[in-house]
């Protein structure tokens, strides 16, 4: 079962992913990983760790709504 905490997490994450802000960004951000994924604009190691990181960072948003439904499944049980 959910405490109040996390319901009031929850519904606020499902409010933000309903925004038309919300759809915008992870849209920009999908088109701008296969940018940063390039391994031929990538100058030497610092800049592949750099980009590794922000794949890192877009794939962990990406993903947010997915978790967030997965916890709701969970607790759900």
């Amino acid at each position: 079962m959910l405490d109040r905490d996390q319901e009031k997490y929850i519904d606020s994450m499902f409010e933000m992913f309903r925004t038309s802000g919300w759809k915008m960004l992870i849209e920009d951000l999908t088109k701008n990983a296969t940018n940063i994924n390039s391994v031929e604009a990538t100058k030497d190691n610092d800049d592949l760790m750099f980009r590794k990181g922000q794949l890192n960072i877009i794939a962990f948003l990406s993903s947010l709504e997915t978790q967030v439904e997965n916890m709701v499944d969970e607790k759900d049980l």
